[in-house]
């Protein structure tokens, strides 16, 4: 009799876009086994899963390894369909938020937040940044810029708050969404850096009132196990994503082509394998690791390159 590998989350608990996931471990009431890994590089134990994928988080389940949140909330979704995070109303624009969230909302939280605690920020933090970024991670700029982005961060809180109007418990309606999940990741981040939030929320009792609400989800039950056993559980799986085509694929790929996938904004470190299964919202890549052995490594396709390799 075989057992189901653990999930197996890889994580730092400062990361806002691990606590979307931890969140929904809490909402779905999913067991979990918890990786936690540097705030900055090196990652020894988890790049030759990832092929050198570096954001945060990456979730596990034996031998596939799946990056980014997009690709691991659709996975959890697949896995554990109830309570659902894409209620009818709002099934694809649940998804979509994330380009606001992630992005524009994301931007305004971390210039605020590290503009505001300016020379606490360690430099081996900044200098990790820089690297990922491609670009300078300037304090001084964020500092100089920080009454901006109270403007811009409120303007995002006033969004949340129009769309709990009429008495709405969340943002779709009557049932926690994906929408909710991926827009209280920010004010997440804010609340544990900066005590400025109250303050910001003050004209908003709606959404003070939401993130409470958010915030009692919890985390669900997890186990803590080491990178190196984690490391351990791929070298003796076997990825057991099934080949799947995509008849409509506008590139005419399909399995076995190789490629090289990354993301379209920071962190484009390119991962190489070979075409597993694809869909409109998903690609699976198969690579050869001289550590891991054989693993898929999957990716979503919004907001990711797919190039020929």
């Amino acid at each position: 009799m075989t057992t189901e590998p653990p999930i197996i989350l890889h994580h730092f608990p400062q990361s806002p876009f691990s606590e979307k996931i931890r969140l929904i471990f809490g909402l779905k009431n999913i067991a979990w086994t918890s990786v936690l890994i540097t705030r900055i590089m090196p990652r020894p134990d988890l790049m030759p899963m990832t092929g050198g994928y570096r954001r945060t988080p990456v979730m596990q389940i034996g031998a596939d390894i799946y990056c980014d949140t997009q690709c691991i909330i659709r996975e959890l979704e697949r896995r554990f369909p109830a309570p659902t995070l894409f209620p009818e109303a709002c099934r694809g624009l649940a998804s979509a938020t994330a380009m606001w969230t992630d992005k524009a909302f994301f931007q305004s939280t971390v210039n605020l937040i590290f503009g505001s605690l300016a020379d606490k920020v360690p430099q081996e933090f900044i200098a990790d940044r820089e690297k990922l970024r491609g670009a300078k991670f300037d304090i001084a700029a964020m500092t100089a810029a920080i009454p901006q982005m109270r403007d811009q961060f409120r303007a995002h809180l006033q969004w949340i708050d129009a769309q709990l109007a009429y008495g709405r418990s969340w943002m779709c309606g009557d049932q926690v969404s994906l929408c909710d999940i991926n827009a209280y990741m920010n004010v997440w981040y804010l609340r544990t850096n900066l005590p400025v939030l109250d303050q910001l929320l003050a004209e908003f009792p709606a959404t003070k009132d939401w993130e409470a609400r958010m915030r009692a989800i919890g985390h669900a039950t997890s186990t803590e196990i080491s990178t190196a056993a984690a490391l351990e559980i791929a070298t003796r799986a076997s990825p057991a994503t099934i080949e799947l085509a995509d008849p409509h694929d506008p590139n005419g790929r399909k399995p076995g082509d190789a490629v090289t996938v990354m993301p379209d904004d920071y962190g484009k470190i390119g991962v190489r394998g070979k075409i597993v299964a694809l869909s409109s919202q998903h690609i699976a890549i198969r690579r050869n690791d001289p550590i891991t052995g054989e693993v898929v490594v999957h990716f979503p396709r919004a907001g990711f390159l797919v190039l020929p390799a």
